[in-house]
């Protein structure tokens, strides 16, 4: 099991939010815009990356959900061993959620920049329909297996992709083409962005705890 920091829920818990860190980051870091969230209804559980190296940053070890051997276009290629594995690790967590009392439906898989790209992969093939998937910065990894792997039948599971504008890291026109892809593919995706670099600003966490609240009204309860 991926270990794990969590902050509890401090009013009834609606649902749990999953969400993964970027390349060479840490949980942690992921705390701020958390409580910017203001969702007191969700318990937060931000897993840690096993430390690789990295074939893009010369083989330097650092926090990752997979190796990045090539940023040559069309897309990055990404070591579809790690995918795999990252993806099965993910998976278990939110098993244990249900284990909690925590639905599936009531889940929310996130992610920024790389733990945006790990979001998606996971939750695109993921055997139950999740309560959301959201995208930070980020992109779809392996997008040439999706339409043999992907489940159809999670097609409308909702999909929330952030951009920075001014993004350098993770270039705009990249994450679009991501959504542009999902959606055609049937997924029921959105798509908004923001005069930013490849961070999160205020307006854009505004625009996600909107985004969270529709998926968790007051009604809703772990079933």
């Amino acid at each position: 099991m991926l270990k794990t920091l969590e902050i509890e829920p401090t009013e009834t818990q609606r649902g749990s939010l999953i969400w993964l860190h970027g390349l060479g980051s840490e949980p942690r870091a992921l705390e701020p815009a958390a409580a910017r969230l203001e969702a007191p209804f969700l318990r937060f559980v931000f897993p840690a990356a096993p430390l690789r190296p990295i074939t893009i940053n010369d083989r330097a070890r650092m926090p990752a959900w997979y190796d990045i051997t090539s940023l040559a276009a069309p897309t990055p290629r990404e070591d579809a061993l790690h995918l795999q594995d990252m993806s099965t690790q993910i998976g278990k967590l939110i098993e244990r959620e249900q284990e909690r009392g925590v639905a599936a439906e009531n889940v929310v898989l996130a992610g920024f920049s790389q733990g945006g790209a790990m979001a998606l992969h996971t939750g695109l093939r993921f055997e139950r329909r999740l309560a959301g998937i959201l995208i930070v910065s980020g992109y779809l990894p392996a997008s040439r297996t999706l339409h043999a792997e992907g489940k159809p039948e999670r097609r409308d599971t909702p999909i929330l992709f952030c951009h920075g504008r001014q993004d350098h890291v993770v270039p705009r026109a990249g994450g679009h083409r991501s959504y542009q892809f999902v959606k055609d593919a049937g997924y029921s995706a959105e798509w908004a962005e923001f005069d930013v670099e490849h961070t999160m600003s205020l307006d854009e966490l505004r625009f996600i705890r909107g985004w969270l609240a529709a998926r968790f009204p007051e009604t809703r309860r772990p079933t």
